[in-house]
């Protein structure tokens, strides 16, 4: 199985990593908020690609995008410029850092077929395509690029900060052939599409309550897309549903982007607010963020946030709701259906709210909310959804 409560730990990991902590900065930068941003731009790179004609492995850009969080969360003390460094010059150190890094995941047990996903990615380079890498390689430098424009803006004559400023913009240069790269250095819409998405770093979960470490919505997007990833491996998935899970999960909170995060108690507090809010969402929406994306693109943006938590399929142009997970898997398990299992992606964004109060809890902040959260959680998914039990998951989580 690879939906296994340490793997989902591990991802966790991810929103304790700092980044940039050797600079004056607005916010704290954090790894899981840049593995996010990096794939929204990942999706925008791929599409226009896809717009051109150019074949795009999606299923290795995923795999490339988790997996590499997962690398970077075990290497958290290494930062960026000298892990590079030593890939690039430092051959035999740079592989027995690898070798370290995959001996770290087998001690944990993981599923045979995710650990050997590991080997050749981590240890080999041998399981993402060329052109998937250099999709995902383009979006890490210009996510990393925004993060230091924010560092610029209130530092600009800090050390070194002209010098980081021409190298990223080199880095940057090679990805040119990428239409997308292109149009967000020259500040096209999209580029206002990524930099509203980026703003949700910004966005605190559990905004009023106390916690360690306080997430981000944009973090937190992440996780649900990576749990929601392991999740959907485990029933199967054809390839668009694998795309359309990850990607779901990903921007699942992306409406917040003009709304806010308005936490479940008060969205849920009468069946009347609750689609208030969810209009409210669909209209601003419509106006703020739609208009920023490729026509093309907003019908699909439009699947992954409106009910994003139902399950559903596409059947003869019609969206069409489906009770369960395994209904899908047993009926539905095909790209032409173009399914979309919400429910599991509902299961992500509740552990991940788990894990946000256990974890702070285990760090010794503790309230009402919080224990309230991980009692009523544990007792909610005692049971199975899929081929998955999430009782055994919560148990041990």
């Amino acid at each position: 199985m690879f939906s296994q409560p340490v793997i989902f730990k591990e991802l966790f990991k991810g929103f304790t990593v700092l980044r940039w902590n050797d600079k004056l900065r607005p916010v704290e930068f954090i790894e899981m908020d840049k593995h996010a941003h990096k794939m929204i731009i990942a999706w925008c790179l791929a599409k226009y690609e896809e717009r051109n004609g150019r074949s795009v492995n999606w299923e290795n850009i995923i795999k490339g995008g988790v997996y590499e969080l997962l690398r970077r969360i075990v290497i958290r003390d290494i930062k960026s410029p000298i892990f590079f460094k030593i890939k690039k010059d430092y051959k035999d150190a740079y592989r027995i850092l690898n070798q370290w890094v995959l001996n770290y995941f087998e001690q944990l047990n993981l599923d045979k077929t995710l650990l050997e996903e590991l080997r050749l990615y981590i240890v080999e380079d041998d399981l993402v395509d060329d052109f998937s890498r250099y999709i995902l390689n383009a979006s890490h430098k210009y996510s990393s690029y925004l993060e230091f424009l924010l560092i610029k803006q209130i530092n600009p004559y800090g050390y070194e900060i002209e010098k980081i400023d021409r190298e990223m913009l080199k880095d940057i240069e090679q990805f040119l052939e990428l239409e997308g790269i292109r149009r967000l250095i020259t500040k096209q819409k999209i580029s206002d599409f990524v930099e509203l998405c980026g703003q949700l770093r910004f966005q605190v979960r559990w905004s009023q309550t106390p916690r360690i470490p306080r997430t981000s919505v944009l973090g937190h997007s992440m996780f649900v897309a990576s749990a929601t990833y392991f999740l959907t491996r485990d029933n199967n998935p054809c390839p668009r549903r694998l795309y359309n899970n990850f990607f779901g999960g990903l921007f699942h909170d992306l409406p917040e982007a003009v709304t806010r995060d308005i936490i479940s108690p008060v969205k849920t507090s009468s069946e009347d607010f609750e689609a208030i809010i969810k209009d409210i969402e669909d209209e601003l929406a419509e106006k703020e963020i739609y208009p920023l994306l490729e026509p093309e693109w907003v019908p699909e943006i439009r699947y992954f946030t409106q009910n994003e938590f139902n399950n559903k399929i596409v059947k003869e142009g019609e969206i069409i709701n489906v009770e369960t997970v395994d209904e899908i898997t047993n009926n539905y398990n095909q790209d032409l259906f173009n399914p979309y299992d919400g429910q599991l992606i509902r299961a992500a964004d509740h552990m991940s709210a788990f894990l946000e109060a256990k974890s702070s809890i285990d760090y010794g902040i503790s309230s009402n909310d919080l224990q309230s959260a991980i009692k009523n959680l544990r007792n909610q998914y005692q049971k199975r959804i899929g081929n998955i039990n999430f009782g055994d998951i919560y148990n041990e989580l």
